[in-house]
């Protein structure tokens, strides 16, 4: 599964998740830092790669499209979470929700919270 870490999430989260053999990109590594989530939604689904956010902003964009893709695992109440925190709670809920994720999916991801909703909403 390939995975687009968007730019509210720290780029160390694509590294620890690198490291846990993921093909990961960081939207900064794909000069997308700035970009738009429009943009970075476009990118996903071209690229084919999950996104990592903690922007409910693409769950909207998901609804407005009514498509599959791209799967998304949006992260609630970490702001304040650690980096490496982070990354280990996605690990867990990549290996638990990938089937899904590779279907089409929305996992909402929180400290002891794990909720998947598949694509496309609204439906």
């Amino acid at each position: 599964m390939k995975l687009l870490v968007d730019a509210n999430l720290s780029p160390i989260v694509a590294t620890l998740l690198r490291e846990h053999g993921h093909d990961v990109e960081h939207v900064v590594d794909v000069r997308l830092g700035m970009a738009s989530d429009v943009v970075i939604f476009d990118y996903a689904v071209k690229t084919r790669r999950v996104v990592i956010s903690c922007d409910t902003d693409f769950g909207v964009l998901l609804a407005q499209h009514r498509t599959t893709a791209p799967s998304l695992v949006l992260l609630r109440h970490m702001n304040d979470t650690a980096p490496e925190e982070q990354a280990r709670l996605l690990v867990g809920a990549l290996t638990a929700t990938s089937e899904q994720l590779e279907a089409g999916a929305v996992v909402t991801l929180a400290p002891g919270h794990l909720r998947t909703r598949a694509l496309p909403l609204g439906t």
